[in-house]
């Protein structure tokens, strides 16, 4: 399988076009890259009880459980008003639950897009052998 990273963010921008933003204003969307060549979109999704708000890497990888998706190799986030825009810490520890080592691809608009694997967002990461280590 051959990673078209260009192609993963222009997927996310699409996302990002779908984003249910009233409040902030910020659309975020990701592209999700399975090990079958499965590609799985999310974006943001506010609510009035901002706590509830769902971020679009967490968006995609719940749509990716729900469908049974392959192994998650990679994910493109794009946020068209703050590029790079990196995901949060709780979307980064939902990531790191389903492959640690998964490429993080950040849309930079005109740049060239800023590629980090997953651990380098978490290091240290917590996940089921950290569990399985107490």
């Amino acid at each position: 399988m051959i990673l078209d990273r260009l192609a993963l963010i222009q997927t996310a921008r699409e996302a990002a076009r779908r984003a249910y933003v009233p409040y902030s204003h910020f659309p975020v969307g990701a592209a999700i890259l399975t090990d079958r060549g499965e590609i799985i979109t999310g974006c943001n999704v506010e609510n009035a009880s901002y706590p509830l708000t769902l971020c679009a890497e967490r968006t995609a990888m719940a749509t990716a459980v729900a469908q049974g998706a392959g192994r998650v190799v990679a994910i493109a986030v794009s946020a068209p008003k703050a590029q790079p825009c990196s995901p949060c810490g709780a979307c980064r520890q939902v990531l790191y639950e389903f492959n640690p080592d998964m490429e993080v691809i950040l849309d930079a608009g005109d740049a060239d897009p800023l590629i980090l694997p997953l651990t380098e967002l978490l290091p240290l990461g917590f996940n089921h052998l950290s569990l399985e280590k107490a």
